[in-house]
């Protein structure tokens, strides 16, 4: 438990690095792999929109451009344009990669005032994964 204080004490300190000045939602990322590192990450907006990226992926991303492909859990904070902190569940594309590295990925959703643990399978209960893939 007193890990996980210091994850969220990184999360909402790395949410002030986020770059988002078009839409004013900050989102922060903390991936914590099954060897136990931790990869980082904030959304970056782009006046392209399509250029835009999640929080959820660079940290993603980052932890696998350094080798790492197991991963144990995700944390993910926001702030929205008014500086409220609310639990803010992953998008569509970010929960596609995180079933693309680990179907049993925790997944922790942080506000001030409210925490809630779920994990991938629940948040995208029909995985779309290799099997499919002919």
């Amino acid at each position: 438990m007193e890990r996980e204080k210091e994850y969220i004490s990184i999360l909402k300190e790395v949410n002030q690095k986020s770059y988002a000045p078009y839409s004013n939602f900050k989102v922060s990322a903390l991936l914590v792999t099954k060897s136990g590192k931790i990869y980082t990450g904030v959304n970056v907006e782009n006046a392209s929109y399509g250029g835009t990226i999640c929080a959820e992926r660079v940290a993603i991303f980052k932890a696998v451009s350094e080798g790492e492909k197991e991963f144990d859990r995700i944390y993910i904070y926001s702030t929205d344009k008014d500086g409220n902190h609310k639990i803010t569940p992953p998008c569509g594309f970010c929960r596609q990669v995180m079933v693309e590295f680990s179907k049993d990925m925790k997944v922790i959703l942080v506000g001030d005032s409210e925490k809630v643990e779920t994990d991938i399978k629940t948040l995208q209960p029909y995985l779309f994964d290799d099997s499919y893939l002919v």
